[in-house]
């Protein structure tokens, strides 16, 4: 196993996979805010966070589902635009921690690098 392909790695790169996944989600549900009918979506970022972590194959993306429980309008929309608008902030630093935790890795492979070169 090389330092790049690291189980710490692997799993900083599935949450940030999943937190852009997510805000991509986030994006379409503001986007289709007037469609008549529409559904909001979105994914349970921790449990599919979970299986990563537990070592489970998971697919590239996960099933998004529709979120149950929202008040819907006349036309049958139940995007909200508080709940999105929470939903992206929440997004936004998921990703920003994820970026730092994989600066926090890469510092350790540059650190075990040059650490080499002065031995």
């Amino acid at each position: 196993m090389s330092l790049l392909d690291s189980p710490s790695l692997h799993i900083v790169e599935r949450f940030l996979d999943l937190a852009a996944y997510r805000q991509s989600l986030v994006a379409g549900n503001i986007a289709n805010i007037d469609t008549p009918g529409y559904h909001t979506r979105d994914i349970d970022f921790r449990s599919e966070l979970q299986k990563v972590i537990d070592g489970c194959d998971t697919p590239e993306k996960p099933l998004p589902f529709n979120v149950p429980g929202l008040m819907q309008r006349p036309d049958g929309n139940d995007v909200s635009v508080d709940r999105e608008s929470l939903a992206l902030a929440q997004t936004q630093i998921q990703f920003r921690i994820g970026v730092e935790l994989a600066r926090h890795e890469f510092r350790m492979v540059s650190t075990a690098i040059n650490e080499g070169k002065s031995s």
